[in-house]
Parts: structure tokens; sequence; C-alpha cells
């Protein structure tokens, strides 16, 4: 949970200042609870598509479509396996989406209610296969 909480945050953080540095938004968040490294805050932005746009930090366009879909989170476990949080009921809808997608590095899904475990080869396919699920959830739905 703290996770998605932290990520939430640093989206209301980037929505309501202008920040254009990795550590003014770890001070934000330390500020708020949240103690995490730069390295994390770095992951944290890639994960949810920020960008810098003019020097400070722009949510992502594509965002409220993913959030309409109901794609909550993509988070690694060890180096095999993404958990995705979805809305209540979604997970087989998104599921059915990403297997669709032929997607080269997953090996299989699982679909619960609002949570999909997606099983990769390894952590180099895991990086590739959070980037394109992120990819296929932001095209115009």
């Amino acid at each position: 949970m703290q996770k998605r909480d932290r990520q939430d945050l640093m989206l209301n953080l980037i929505g309501a200042e202008r920040i254009g540095r990795q550590d003014v938004l770890a001070e934000r968040l330390s500020e708020r609870g949240f103690r995490v490294t730069q390295a994390s805050v770095s992951r944290d932005l890639e994960e949810l598509g920020v960008e810098k746009v003019d020097g400070v930090y722009a949510l992502p366009r594509t965002f409220s479509t993913i959030m309409e879909f109901g794609l909550r989170s993509l988070d690694t476990a060890g180096d095999n396996l993404i958990v995705g949080k979805c809305d209540s009921g979604m997970a087989s809808a998104i599921t059915v989406r990403i297997d669709s997608a032929l997607i080269d590095e997953i090996v299989g899904t699982i679909a619960g209610d609002d949570t999909i475990f997606i099983a990769v080869k390894d952590g180099i396919q895991q990086e590739r296969a959070v980037k394109k699920i992120w990819n296929l959830f932001s095209k115009g739905l």
C-alpha cells in the first residue's frame, strides 16, 4: 500500500507545485511521512510516466486514461513477477487486454478481483514488460 500511496502523493505534488529536481520531490515526500531515496523517486517517476517539461516535472498526459480503465499500479516482486493493482472487478478485463497484446516478455498472467500476477522470464524482461503494459494502457482506449 505504501508505494501506491507514495506514488499518488507524488502525482499530487507534481500537479500542485513546480518541482524540477528529484531531491526536492524526495524532501516533499519526507515532509509528509514517506522516507525515500533518490533511486526510488527515479523509479516511481519512470513507472508513472512523469516527464520533465521546460525543466519541471509534468503529469503524464495519458494518466487519466489509464486511471479510467482501472489500472492503478504495477509493482515488481523479485525478478520474475509483476503485481498489478486495479479497481475492484477490473482485473480480468485488464488481464485479457494484456494477454491479447502478446507481449513477448510475459510468460503468463493470473487475474483475481483487483490484483493481477504477471510472470516474466527475468529482471530484464520484467522492466521491459512493465513499460509495454503502461504503454498498452496509455494508447487511446
